[in-house]
């Protein structure tokens, strides 16, 4: 004779299993406290980097457990019911579901290696072509620059000039170096001067720009170094994705009636 199961008995067997047992790591006050909690945590922290090993494990089951004891606590305070509790979980539900909003579009517009490569060759592109090792003495007035041309050629050292007269303290200090750089980064009366050098040449007049005036000294020129794309790939992959998420979200912006 088959003997059926009550489903109380059926659930307190089921209760009782180590089966069971092992979903929860605790009962806190007679509520059991999932496992599930720990492994969301422990999701949650490895989706940052980060590797969660025994010992943060049991860390992160502590947690939970005193998380459950708060939660009983202020459950039995009424704490839910009240209005500021209410404002603030609205404000959490809003943000989690921007959150995942923007989820969504990124999982669903990713950044290729197509697209990296693109962007990478537009790079190359603009900045392709040559690079210069410059120095400059900025000084306030035509005369004065005129005047340390004049020393110059007549065996002063451009390096000492630009450490005591230049008006311009970060390369002054270092003899006027300008370290490399391509001509547009420069104002452009500066790079139309010095591109007019060679290797070793210094400007014969002062050049005029809205800093005041310029004795320029090529000391070398090279191509331009640019960085290989796999040094800068993850780079290009992060901006690539920061600016599509700015687009969607001014698209959404605008495409919304406001009233």
């Amino acid at each position: 004779m088959k003997v059926a199961l009550s489903a109380v008995a059926a659930a307190l067997l089921l209760a009782a299993s180590p089966w069971a047992a092992a979903q929860n790591i605790a009962i806190v006050n007679g509520k059991a406290v999932p496992t599930a909690r720990v492994e969301q945590l422990v999701k949650q922290i490895e989706s940052g980097g980060r590797q969660v090993d025994a010992g943060m494990r049991e860390q992160l089951k502590e947690e939970v457990i005193l998380r459950e004891v708060f939660m009983q606590e202020a459950t039995r305070r009424g704490i839910a019911a009240t209005p500021e509790y209410r404002d603030q979980m609205e404000l959490a539900r809003q943000t989690i579901l921007i959150r995942a909003l923007f989820a969504d579009f990124q999982k669903r517009n990713p950044v290729t290696d197509a697209d990296i490569k693109a962007e990478y060759d537009k790079f190359v592109q603009a900045n392709a072509g040559k690079e210069y090792r410059a120095r400059h003495i900025l000084v306030e007035s035509e005369d004065e620059a005129k005047a340390i041309i004049t020393s110059i050629k007549g065996g002063a050292k451009f390096e000492d000039i630009a450490r005591k007269q230049s008006k311009d303290p970060g390369s002054g200090a270092n003899g006027g170096d300008l370290d490399w750089a391509m001509a547009a980064s420069y104002v452009t009366e500066f790079s139309e001067a010095m591109v007019k050098l060679d290797k070793g040449q210094m400007t014969d007049a002062p050049v005029r720009s809205q800093f005041g005036w310029h004795v320029i000294r090529v000391d070398d020129i090279r191509q331009a170094q640019l960085p290989a794309l796999d040094d800068i790939k993850e780079q290009i992959q992060q901006q690539m994705a920061q600016q599509r998420m700015t687009e969607y979200q001014m698209q959404l912006r605008e495409k919304a009636k406001i009233q």
